[in-house]
């Protein structure tokens, strides 16, 4: 009995990965299609991705999605880690008060939190573009940073904090001496996270940008309205593997830090 219930879970999982790849894979396919369509492959070429490397405007268009994402992810990622440190050191009311918003932020529609920020930035007066765009991305990053932080905070021992203190450090000592070691990687957690939520935003950034500045997911579907262009495809699968790239990075930054981990508990 149970190993019909692994087989079959298997295949449900394999039928899964099929329907979440396939479509994937298919563009991935036609982008090397020396014909203009994706409804028959003509042959292999690299014409699409020449067009792709040609294209400067999308090349500065390229710059921008990743200097926005960098520094989104590294703002938010230092505002974040202190943001859960309080918060994980709140009284109980207060700091279910404080999660409860941050998950609400996390759970909300893009669509509300790019309406929402586009209103603000109208009154407030801030133009649309580099600042807006940053600002949208710092902020609907932050939550996610705590959401990655909090756990490895709750794993600490409390011992920990009060063998420092007692040894005569001052907060910000076991802060940076104590506290930032033990969840060093959360904090690489919650920057990879942050950066491949801005790298794939679309919805919070198609609000808030200006005329004359753009991302990648923006650019996207502006082009993907005006017809099929096998450039577009071209663009997405280096997209997509560039987004690969930083989860087998991710990967073994945190086995790193795993073996690192149980090499000092075993010490």
């Amino acid at each position: 009995m149970l190993n019909d219930k692994l087989k079959y879970s298997r295949i449900y999982l394999i039928a899964v990965f099929i329907v979440l790849y396939a479509p994937i894979v298919y563009l991935m396919v036609y982008s090397f299609n020396s014909g203009g369509t994706m409804t028959g492959f003509e042959g292999f070429t690299f014409d699409h991705y020449k067009e792709v490397m040609q294209d400067t405007r999308l090349l500065i268009i390229v710059l921008n999605t990743f200097v926005i994402a960098l520094l989104s992810a590294a703002i938010s990622t230092i505002i974040g880690v202190f943001g859960a440190i309080a918060i994980h050191f709140m009284r109980s009311k207060s700091k279910q008060t404080l999660l409860t918003l941050n998950n609400v932020l996390i759970v909300s529609p893009d669509v509300i939190i790019g309406a929402s920020f586009l209103i603000l930035f109208t009154i407030v007066g801030v133009k649309l573009g580099f600042v807006s765009v940053l600002l949208s991305h710092i902020a609907f990053s932050i939550p996610i940073v705590v959401i990655m932080v909090l756990p490895k905070l709750q794993e600490m021992n409390n011992s920990l904090i009060d063998a420092a203190r007692d040894l005569g450090a001052s907060t910000w000592h076991v802060i940076a001496r104590v506290v930032m070691p033990f969840i060093k990687s959360g904090i690489f957690a919650g920057f990879f996270m942050a950066l491949t939520y801005s790298l794939d935003d679309f919805a919070v950034t198609f609000f808030v940008t200006g005329n004359g500045y753009s991302t990648l997911a923006v650019e996207i579907y502006s082009r993907a309205r005006q017809g099929v262009s096998l450039s577009i495809n071209a663009l997405s699968t280096l997209i997509f593997l560039f987004t690969v790239l930083l989860v087998i990075g991710y990967y073994f930054i945190n086995q790193r830090n795993s073996r690192l981990e149980d090499k000092g508990a075993k010490q």
